[in-house]
């Protein structure tokens, strides 16, 4: 894969709407631009957690394991549902609806960590991939920004959306992309 096939297409797959877009859309809606940054970090982060392995050493060890992929998509279509249920409830004086750690678990548990590292991703070892590791981080980060800023910007209380409205809009995609998950394990 061509560098310009590889930035088309892990931006192709981040700006795609997913759980890590909603809650950095809802999160940046809800707190401001500036205040969302750190949910970027988050995001790279944890992608980068997930990528390195899966490029390096566990693809094969995935197709060896079927079950383990499955209670990978469990796990996440779990985490994913309850973070559904806490956006959609109001919001209590004592926590922010989301938070960087939020993002970073939701990012950890993305399929679109295990599309990126399995498929997108050359594999081999840390030093042969680094270049595209960087190129990756660098691609996460923009992505992220785009939607903080989506949230920042054209979502918030001034925006064409009210806070509420955001925060429930997130938890049907939410619970939407979790039944996806919980589907394709019956499959």
């Amino acid at each position: 894969m061509t560098t310009i096939e590889f930035i088309f297409a892990i931006l192709a797959l981040l700006l795609t709407p997913g759980p890590t877009n909603t809650l950095l859309a809802v999160g940046a809606a809800a707190g401001g631009f500036r205040a969302s940054l750190p949910y970027m970090v988050a995001e790279v982060l944890a992608y980068l957690i997930v990528v390195i392995p899966l490029a390096t050493v566990a693809a094969p060890l995935l197709s060896a394991y079927p079950m383990a992929t499955a209670a990978l998509k469990a796990g996440a279509a779990m985490w994913i549902f309850y973070l559904a249920i806490r956006l959609w409830l109001p919001e209590s004086g004592q926590a922010r609806a989301v938070g960087a750690r939020h993002v970073f678990i939701t990012t950890l548990l993305n399929p679109k960590a295990v599309i990126i590292g399995l498929v997108i991703m050359p594999h081999g070892t840390l030093l042969a991939i680094g270049p595209r590791l960087a190129l990756l981080a660098g691609l996460i980060a923009a992505a992220s920004l785009s939607w903080i800023a989506f949230g920042a910007f054209a979502l918030s209380a001034g925006g064409r959306f009210k806070r509420a409205h955001m925060r429930r809009l997130g938890a049907v995609v939410l619970a939407a992309f979790s039944l996806f998950l919980t589907s394709s394990l019956i499959r």
